[in-house]
């Protein structure tokens, strides 16, 4: 292998993703290839897909279609949950050459001894039961924060999702394999490591550890100045938890904790291991001992069964919740769910115009959340991003700030004052840092 060959790679889907793409990156760097932009001309495209988002299969296509038109002659690969879902049907897009499915994926530079093009695709997938190995993963290279994988699969088996069936059960590494991951990661110079994984709070439980356990570990960090948790299922935030990130010196204080919804009987439906109660209870919790935490939430429109009185009511839940933004998905029926067998399906239209009436009390809550914080002084970390003469960073607590682009500030954490909120919905800084 000469450094000749180049590979290129495009990421769908989440935070789980980008740290996986990443770490077959350094792999196929490590194996002789250099790194080039998805954009450009490149020998090798590698494609992660996601099986979450709608229309997987089209967006995969336009994908591979935006490859072979750089190089005609490109080796393509596909990889990631749909990879593992719905190999046979990757397999048949056209220009496809190779698809692994999760076992397969961080093996790839073993598949890529010869890059000719075969008339038949080479699929590699095996049954998820079998998929049991954890692998670790970061993200590198790219940001001034880094994603680390610290549990991947999920046991939840939740009426709607797939992840399960494409990722396998929930694993994770041993808390001491772990801090070597993060010692990995802090090498590269990040000052931010955001902890992901498919249900993060499950972490450790085939080892006699928790994610407690881990966040005690990581709080002893020397190399990192601040840790993120991407995403934490409400029955799995502990009140220790809360309690440990109100007192850290690492652990900022920013929830994601998905709902999905505020409809006891549509949470039922959907199989999540929470009632609204315990929701609101965990809310409030944050908020008695962090006035100033940023919350997200996960909510999902157009659930089978879901009436104009059960999203009203998931409306009002959270219209009245101290929350900071949402992330608004429309149901989308999938392949060897539960939900799919439900009746009373939510026509399209009326799934969108939900979707539509979220997203906008999204924007207030985010818009009020930042106009709160006005005045305030926060840590924050500058990104590289040059964007029109200026640079962009987020604040501790997960407020996107801009103010003029200086290098030196670049992957720094400083001390600001919140000034005002711009008309692209940023906030302007003082300049004197």
């Amino acid at each position: 292998m000469t450094a000749s060959k180049t590979a290129a790679f495009y990421t769908l889907g989440c935070k789980l993703n980008f740290s996986e793409t990443s770490t077959i990156a350094r792999q196929l760097v490590k194996g002789g290839y250099r790194k080039v932009d998805f954009e450009e001309y490149a020998d090798v495209y590698v494609v992660n897909t996601c099986s979450v988002t709608d229309h997987a299969d089209k967006k995969c296509r336009d994908i591979v279609r935006r490859a072979l038109r750089k190089n005609p002659a490109a080796f393509v690969t596909v990889i990631g949950c749909y990879a593992q879902l719905k190999p046979k049907e990757i397999a048949a897009i056209p220009g496809v050459d190779l698809v692994l499915g999760a076992n397969e994926k961080f093996n790839i530079l073993s598949h890529l001894s010869t890059l000719d093009k075969q008339a038949d695709a080479g699929v590699h997938a095996c049954e998820v039961k079998d998929v049991k190995e954890f692998v670790p993963a970061f993200s590198a290279g790219d940001r001034t924060r880094t994603f680390l994988k610290v549990q991947d699969g999920c046991d939840y088996f939740c009426a709607f999702c797939t992840i399960p069936l494409a990722r396998g059960f929930s694993r994770s590494e041993t808390i001491a394999n772990t801090l070597k991951s993060v010692n990995e990661a802090a090498a590269t110079g990040v000052k931010e490591i955001v902890l992901t994984g498919v249900n993060l709070g499950d972490f450790g439980k085939a080892n006699g550890e928790s994610f407690f356990d881990l966040m005690k570990e990581l709080e002893k960090v020397e190399s990192i100045q601040r840790f993120r948790i991407s995403s934490i299922e409400p029955n799995l935030l502990t009140d220790e938890i809360i309690a440990f990130v109100a007192n850290s010196t690492k652990f900022v204080p920013h929830f994601h904790i998905p709902l999905q919804s505020g409809s006891g009987k549509i949470l039922k439906l959907m199989r999540r291991r929470y009632q609204r109660e315990l929701y609101l209870a965990k809310v409030q919790a944050i908020r008695t001992l962090m006035p100033n935490c940023c919350i997200g939430v996960d909510v999902i429109v157009g659930f089978p069964g879901e009436t104009e009185e059960d999203f009203q009511e998931t409306y009002n839940f959270l219209n009245e919740l101290p929350i900071s933004y949402l992330h608004v998905f429309t149901y989308s029926e999938r392949e060897n769910t539960t939900a799919v067998r439900l009746p009373d399906v939510v026509p399209s239209a009326e799934r969108q115009q939900r979707n539509k009436m979220l997203t906008i009390l999204s924007e207030k809550k985010k818009r009020a959340f930042y106009e709160s914080q006005i005045g305030s002084k926060f840590p924050v970390l500058f990104e590289q991003e040059n964007d029109g003469g200026n640079m962009f960073g987020f604040t501790s607590n997960y407020v996107k700030v801009k103010t003029p682009f200086n290098p030196s500030n670049v992957n720094t954490i400083s001390e600001v004052t919140l000034n005002e909120i711009d008309f692209d919905g940023t906030v302007l800084i003082n300049n004197s840092m």
